[in-house]
């Protein structure tokens, strides 16, 4: 039997993320750099692995419809084989006899020679009808169950569907579910005062003055990157960074915090941009593995106090020890489905319950560790209304110490990202080409002195390229 790598490769991914719950895109990229494929093999093992967990949704109705039995009672190595072969004859431009033929060779290899009969029949039921039609066959009535239809149309869990419609609104809800599904950009950040954006090969970003996007290639191969003067970061994730260190904070500005750094993409940032203002940042990360990572992204920089491993909750250092902090919170990572395509499949409704208080903690945790005059930035990946807006109203309503200062003012190039409270920002994929960011800035209250400003934008955010000072 002829090898057929690429698939193998593919299979190979989504069983570590089935199986051993690993993250795709570290999963993927382990396998390419095992398997030393050409670029274009490797191109279509990316394709495979993200499309299928992306439209495993809609794969997945569309296999109800072909199995005469529950999907969960089918090996789930053999249904992971059907989704992939699913999505090549719905969503790729693969032959339908080479997607059938394949995945009756992966499946005879990869399983057994039992189950190569009925993979092969399946699929060539799926293969009688494309994409739309299928939808038209499996999906509820748009106009009796709006939810549910979007849910198989666009591949998000119904629950997923009903939040971010509460969250976007009716009239954009399709868009962003759309959005998600689209391959995201592979944008690059230079760290000032390590790395200029014209080192990076690529074009400019639309507002972080750092940020641009990589036209091809691995980012790994970018001189600037494999040193650690650059890094990969999305532009919203940049503007959370520059947004940290944007806000106006009253006195001394000389101590920086990122309360949840981890793997240590912003605390990069940050620590370049307090570094160009005589201030230093220190970076906490819970886990201590994650840590670690934090640790090597700021190898070599300037600006950093240290890192450490606790729990942001209940830190060790004093009350009021800081002038600004950013607490870009963990969430549910609904924000960012379309590089985490697995995400809305791992969560649930109930995650909610553990992540809102964790949220409240932290952010108060933050303005705790500020002192009067300071500032803290609250940022998630989610835009979900629990997470944002009421995160920042709990912890406001017990907080007669705090009160909610003007982000929007922060990033007033970026059109259409009013958050959900007054002066709050929120990003979108359908808007602005990002993962949904969510930007909240929150102020220790005090008699104001003298204010001092980080790197803030002299008039425009471009013209912010160059160097604070």
């Amino acid at each position: 039997m002829p090898l057929d790598v690429a698939r193998q490769a593919a299979y190979a991914v989504l069983t570590a993320v089935r199986a051993d719950g690993a993250y795709a895109n570290l999963a993927l990229a382990a396998e390419l750099r095992e398997r030393r494929l050409p670029p274009r093999d490797a191109a279509f093992v990316t394709e495979l692995v993200s499309g299928t967990l992306r439209g495993r949704g809609t794969y997945d109705a569309v296999l109800a419809a072909c199995v005469k039995r529950p999907l969960d009672d089918l090996e789930a190595a053999v249904l992971d084989v059907l989704r992939l072969g699913a999505h090549q004859l719905l969503s790729m431009r693969v032959p339908a006899h080479a997607a059938i033929s394949t995945s009756v060779d992966l499946v005879r290899r990869e399983v057994g020679h039992r189950p190569a009969g009925f993979v092969n029949g399946v699929l060539r039921t799926v293969s009688k009808r494309d994409r739309d039609a299928w939808i038209v066959e499996v999906a509820p009535d748009p106009g009796a169950d709006p939810d549910g239809y979007l849910a198989v149309a666009h591949s998000h869990p119904r629950w997923v569907v009903a939040l971010l419609r509460e969250a976007v609104g009716d009239a954009e809800v399709e868009a962003l579910l759309r959005a998600d599904n689209e391959p995201p950009r592979v944008v690059l950040a230079s760290r000032p005062g390590r790395s200029e954006p014209a080192e990076l090969p690529g074009q400019p970003t639309r507002w972080s003055p750092y940020g641009v996007v990589l036209g091809a290639g691995d980012p790994g191969a970018v001189p600037a990157v494999a040193e650690g003067r650059a890094g990969v970061q999305d532009e919203g994730s940049q503007l959370v960074g520059l947004a940290a260190a944007w806000a106006e904070v009253d006195g001394r500005d000389e101590r920086w915090l990122d309360l949840c750094a981890g793997p240590g993409g912003k605390a990069a940032l940050l620590a370049a941009l307090a570094a160009g203002q005589g201030a230093r940042l220190l970076a906490n990360e819970r886990l201590p593995h994650r840590a670690a990572l934090v640790v090597r992204q700021l190898i070599g920089a300037d600006g950093v106090l240290g890192v450490v491993a606790g729990d942001g909750t209940c830190p060790p250092w004093a009350a009021g020890s800081f002038d600004r902090a950013l607490v870009d919170a963990p969430c549910t990572g609904l924000g960012a489905l379309r590089r985490r395509p697995e995400a809305r499949w791992r969560r649930t409704p109930s995650d909610l319950d553990d992540l809102v208080p964790l949220q409240q903690a932290l952010l108060s945790s933050a303005l705790d560790s500020v002192r009067p005059g300071g500032a803290v930035v609250y940022a998630t990946c989610s835009p979900v209304l629990a997470e944002t807006a009421g995160v920042v109203r709990a912890v406001l309503e017990v907080r007669a110490d705090a009160e909610l200062d003007d982000a929007r003012a922060l990033l007033a190039e970026v059109p259409d990202c009013d958050g959900p409270m007054p002066g709050t920002v929120q990003l979108w994929p359908h808007r602005h080409g990002t993962d949904a960011m969510f930007i909240a800035l929150l102020r220790r209250t005090a008699l104001r002195g003298p204010s001092s400003r980080a790197s803030g934008p002299p008039g425009s955010l471009r013209g912010g390229r160059a160097e604070p000072g």
